[in-house]
This record gives C-alpha cells, structure tokens and sequence, in this order.
C-alpha cells in the first residue's frame, strides 16, 4: 500500500466520515485515521436536528434497520424541577453514535475509503516546497497527501502540537454519557438543569435513551467521584433523581470527556481544514451538534472537490463555514448563559412559559435550514 495519497482525514467522527465517503464518492483516494476501532461510544447527546435528514437520506446514510424515534418537542426544567414545553420547528430523530458512525464507517467503506483504525495522528507537517503534507503516525508510518481535514472533534493532542490557541485555557466543563431504558417520552428532547451544568435526555434506537450531561470539573473534584456528584447535585432537580434512581443502566460505566471547550478556533491551521468540533463546538443545549458536524465534513469534501488552488479552497472553506455556523455558535453561547445555575434557568423557564414565540426564535437561531 502506497503511503502517497490524496487527502488525509484524522478522525473518524460524523463529519471525518462524512467527508471521507463525499470524497471517495467522487473519484478522490482518500485515507482516514482513526484512534479507536469501530464500533465505539462517544460523549455525544444523540440528536440529529432534521435539516441533516434530506442529505442523510439522498446518499443513504441512515442505517435501514433500525427504528429510530422522531423528535418533535422540547421539555425544559429548573434547577429546581419546574418545568415547560415547546414544540421543535424543524425537530429531528434520536440514534447513538454507536450505530451511526459503525454505520457511517461500512458506507466509506463500500465507496472506497482506506482506514487506519487505532492509530494514532503524532504530527502533521506541510511542505511549502512540495506543496504537501508529511502525516507522523502512532506506528512511525509517514503518509504524504495533498489535503488533510482535520475532524479530530473537541480536544486532542493535535490541537497542542498545532499550538491553537484554545488548548492552552483550562475549561471548566466535562460531558458524562450514559445508555438506558427508562419511562419517558419518546418524542421529546428534554433539557434538566442542575446547578453548575444542564442533562439531555433523548429516545434512540432499540427502546433506549441516551442522557449527555455538561457538569462542572470542579464539582468532580469536590464530590470525589462522578456517582457522588450526581447524587449530591444532579438529583435537586426531581426530574434527575427519579431518571438516576429509578432508570436501567445500560453500559457499563460512563462515558466521559474532560476540559470541553466553547472558545472560538481557526477554521484552517497550518493549511489543514478543520470540521466537526474541531472547527468549533456548539453549546450542546443548541442539540444540533451532530448536524453540524455532518454538514461541516459535508462543505469541507464539497470544497477539495469544486477548487483546485489552495489558496482558495482555503477561502471559500472558510467562508461557507463562517455563513452556516458563526452566528449559530455565538447565539449557543449566550443562550447558555441562561442555563446550569438557579437563578439564570429560573428565568429562562419563564421566558419559555411565558414567551414560547421568544424561546422558539433563540432556537431557530441555533438551528439552519435543511440542506
């Protein structure tokens, strides 16, 4: 096998996928590395915003066999457990990661997409002479490319060997992942808030639920262990105690990501594309992370595809992000200035009871168009 090839993309996540199978799709020879081997859990909330559903369903990349649940309202409670609802504009459907990337990795599989899986990405150099990029691997392998898209999601070693600027700010949050089986509406997202973070909780696939929360790192710290934190802070909220007390655990212990970061980042370091969270991360109260990071991969292969120059493959990656996602991002982190504390999630229940045309226009501004 040639260690030569077109484009490069580090991470197997939704958009290093989705890029990858446009790409291979069109004629391009694409290799993708990945740290772990399919198929695996990630920290994700599990929700696709319906603007990904026609594009999902065009290039037939929704898995055929499961029945996945549609979503079509929003529940909201306080820190204290008072509670409203909402009906989503565009809704959306409920799958775990663990199905679609497994699913998404057989797809890129089928059109021509060469894996790497666990392996891991050292260095990424790019050669101003040979106008190419040299990949340092975990096995000391050396790939060469002409393109690399990096999809490396929230935080990685990369982000460090890049320099890029965020890594060097320690972020208060981590993300905890669990799967359930519970009695809970199927057709509802809900958001729990607790002090110092906020609980997603949504139907997927097979009868289960995933629940993703935002938590405090300090708060780890304090209570010593995660099962001590939930019981000492999530569960003031009611909504939370009876989920946690009264639910079926599914896997064997939480998922768990540490330093989650919302600060803006560079959308191309060192001539590299970035997609998915690594270009930037929505708030996950916003639930269309996941739809993001589709399109995002999508935009990124679309643009190796239509320009040949760098310079301005470059340009217009940067431009198409910025007009489908900046302001999306920087609604999201406002918004969640509303949310993980009492008094400020006592307000927005009341802005959702009593101005549900307000509420519904913050989340339509979180949100795009289908695409």
């Amino acid at each position: 096998m040639s260690n030569s090839t077109s484009v490069v993309i580090i991470g197997g996540g939704l958009a290093g996928l989705v890029s990858a199978y446009m790409l291979a799709k069109n004629g391009m020879e694409v290799r993708l590395v990945e740290k772990k081997s399919y198929p695996f859990h990630r920290v994700c909330g599990e929700y696709v915003s319906n603007e990904a559903l026609r594009f999902l369903k065009l290039e037939g990349l929704i898995p055929p066999d499961l029945d996945l649940p549609v979503i079509e309202n929003f529940l909201f409670s306080d820190t204290i457990g008072r509670s409203a609802t909402l009906p989503l504009d565009l809704g959306g459907f409920g799958i775990s990661r663990y199905e679609l990337d497994y699913f998404l990795f057989k797809r890129a599989k089928e059109v021509g997409v060469n894996f790497l899986t666990g392996t891991q990405v050292f260095d990424v150099d790019f050669n101003n002479k040979e106008n190419h990029f040299q990949i340092e691997l975990s096995d000391s392998t050396i790939l060469t490319s002409k393109h690399v898209i990096g999809a490396f999601g929230k935080r990685s070693k990369l982000d460090k060997v890049l320099n890029r600027p965020f890594i060097e700010k320690r972020s208060p949050f981590i993300g905890v992942k669990y799967h359930l089986k519970t009695d809970e509406s199927r057709n509802t997202v809900a958001l729990h808030n607790f002090e110092g973070g906020y609980c997603g909780i949504n139907a997927i696939e097979n009868d289960k639920f995933n629940i993703c929360y935002l938590g405090s790192r300090d708060q780890l710290r304090k209570f010593g262990s995660i099962e001590e934190m939930e019981k000492q802070v999530l569960w003031k909220n009611p909504f939370l105690k009876r989920l946690f007390s009264e639910s079926e655990f599914l896997l064997d212990k939480p998922e768990v990501i540490n330093e989650i970061n919302f600060e803006p980042k560079k959308l191309v370091e060192n001539h590299i594309l970035m997609a998915g969270d690594a270009a930037g991360l929505i708030t996950p109260l916003c639930g269309n992370g996941m739809a993001m990071a589709i399109q995002s991969g999508k935009i990124a292969a679309e643009t190796i595809l239509h320009y040949k120059e760098r310079s301005e493959i470059e340009q217009k990656y940067e431009l198409e992000w910025k007009k489908l996602f900046q302001r999306r991002l920087w609604v999201g982190r406002k918004t969640q200035l509303l949310f993980g504390a009492n008094k400020s999630s006592i307000l927005a229940g009341k802005l959702i009871k009593n101005f549900p045309g307000l509420a519904s226009l913050i989340l339509k501004n979180t949100h795009g168009k289908p695409f």
